[in-house]
């Protein structure tokens, strides 16, 4: 008995297309997409603040469950070192945490959101490279 005739009798159909099926379930809208991400946090945020008075906005978004990267060039270092202090109070508030990505960049995430691996810093790379090791 061929596998077709096994079909018929079995009821089973080979039209049947689940490519169908796939396309409808991711088929969303943008705006759906952007309104479901507002509810529940799922934004990255990139700021550049310019005052310490822009800090407090930074929290509001990490209170919101959005992570936010903070590039602190645009200020000087009394005012990154003011701005960097309150985040960390906002950050151990909330039970996020907070990782130097870069020279005066930051990364602020919220408790859900999962951070994983680090970034080393130059600095950090001279301290435990011999002598004998080429720069690259």
């Amino acid at each position: 008995m061929s596998l077709n005739k096994l079909k018929k009798i079995i009821g089973i159909d080979d039209s049947y297309n689940n490519e169908n099926i796939e396309d409808e379930y991711y088929v969303d809208s943008t705006d759906d997409t952007l309104k479901d991400a507002d509810k529940c946090g799922n934004k990255m945020i990139l700021l550049e603040p310019r005052a310490f008075s822009e800090s407090q906005q930074i929290a509001d978004y990490l209170k919101k469950r959005n992570s936010v990267v903070v590039n602190l060039k645009r200020v000087t270092s009394d005012q990154a070192k003011r701005i960097i202090d309150f985040l960390s109070g906002c950050i151990y508030a909330i039970g996020g945490t907070m990782q130097k990505i870069g020279v005066g960049i930051y990364l602020c995430a919220p408790r859900n959101v999962n951070v994983q691996g680090k970034i080393t810093d130059e600095s950090e790379k001279s301290k435990e490279k011999s002598e004998e090791e080429v720069d690259w």
